[in-house]
């Protein structure tokens, strides 16, 4: 299986990728073998992978990591980089290559002290495999000072250092950064071809896979955990009963009240799962005594790790309401769809009776606004106001 395999309705970002792969593949050799190639100079030492949430902008990173270590002897012999077998390429996919970082945060944001220690590594030179290789998934989340400190890193790399970062969007990323970048756009991918991979890769029914492929529009994650966790079927079915309880003020903010009770219990139970674990394995590591008693000195390191999974509690409450606002957007893109007799496919057929409900009581003005209403909360959460006062604050104007 080759590394792109994983890449789901992006023939065209995969053939850019790979020809890049045997672009770097030719400089390695070459300088290997004392003949640098001019040919292979072109390869490019920064990237930036954007594309809406699903598109498999972090597949594909690690996908062309894999592929930029990949050691297959069949590369002499004129095969492409990426067999997916060797070591090189197993050992990135699994995230355990020395010479390839994979960062992702559960934070709100990457720091100027994270972002720092990137940059050092960045200038090492690899310890066994063909490239220094840092994937940053979430770009998008650098502070600015964090933004500037990894500017210089990606503007003068290391010779056989390659930065590959990850965001929705260009404007998501300082112009400076991504003005250093060569760009690859990913598309969402399409609703079959996610479902093909359900059915082939999963193991999901056709039927349970087309549905689930269809209502989270080709987002590939979300359209896997719908298949397969009968709790988040049982949240997206709340979340698409919550346009007929807002008709009166009573019901909304009562809705409201239950849908951040929701995000709240999603989060609590990834703490559960979580914390502990990491609690104890810090205790552990600062020598806590038999009965829990910690040393001295170690008092910061514990306020350190609290205030760590703070963070991450709240992001992850934030990204349970993110999520289920998408779903509300959808509804209503699909009332609009049918307001509008258009002839694109319905993603919600499944409450099929409450769109053609709402369809018919209200107008396509009056959806537009209530999407606007919608996004508008999705904005608000992301300038970190309250995740109640935001919610209530849509529930109204879905009233409207």
């Amino acid at each position: 299986m080759a590394v792109w395999d994983d890449l789901v309705g992006q023939a065209k970002v995969e053939e850019q990728l790979a020809a890049a792969a045997r672009d770097a593949d030719a400089l390695v050799t070459a300088h290997a073998a004392g003949q640098p190639d001019p040919e292979a100079s072109k390869m490019t030492h920064a990237w930036l992978f954007t594309g809406p949430p699903g598109s498999g902008r972090a597949t594909a990173a690690r996908a062309f990591a894999a592929a930029l270590q990949c050691v297959s002897p069949d590369r002499a012999l004129g095969g492409a980089p990426g067999c997916g077998f060797c070591d090189g390429c197993h050992t990135t996919l699994v995230g355990t290559h020395a010479d390839v970082e994979i960062v992702r945060t559960d934070l709100l944001s990457i720091g100027v002290k994270e972002t720092r220690d990137l940059v050092r590594r960045a200038q090492l030179s690899p310890a066994g495999g063909r490239w220094q290789v840092i994937v940053l998934e979430d770009a998008d989340r650098l502070t600015e000072g964090a933004g500037n400190v990894l500017l210089k890193a990606v503007e003068e790399p290391a010779p056989r250092t390659v930065w590959l970062l990850c965001a929705p969007s260009l404007e998501d990323v300082l112009p400076t950064i991504r003005s250093r970048c060569r760009h690859l756009t990913l598309r969402t991918p399409p609703v079959e071809a996610v479902a093909d991979v359900l059915v082939r890769r999963d193991g999901i029914e056709p039927e349970a896979a087309h549905a689930a492929a269809r209502a989270t529009q080709g987002h590939i994650d979300r359209a896997r955990r719908l298949a397969t966790d009968e709790r988040a079927r049982a949240r997206r079915a709340v979340v698409l009963k919550l346009p007929l309880r807002v008709g009166d003020v009573g019901g909304g903010l009562k809705a409201a009240q239950e849908l951040v009770d929701a995000a709240a219990e999603d989060a609590k139970q990834v703490a559960e799962e979580i914390d502990v674990k990491e609690t104890d394995e810090l205790k552990q590591a600062l020598g806590a005594s038999q009965g829990g008693r910690m040393p001295r000195g170690t008092a910061g390191a514990m306020k350190e790790l609290e205030d760590r999974q703070k963070r991450r509690r709240t992001r992850t409450q934030r990204d349970s309401l993110d999520l289920a606002l998408t779903d509300l957007t959808g509804f209503y893109r699909d009332v609009l769809a049918l307001q509008l007799c258009a002839r694109s496919p319905l993603a919600n057929t499944d409450v099929r009776d409450a769109l053609e409900r709402i369809a018919q009581e209200t107008t396509p003005e009056r959806t537009l606004r209530r999407i606007e209403a919608v996004l508008a909360c999705r904005e608000a959460l992301d300038r970190n106001v309250a995740p109640l006062l935001a919610v209530e604050a849509m529930t109204m104007a879905l009233r409207d």
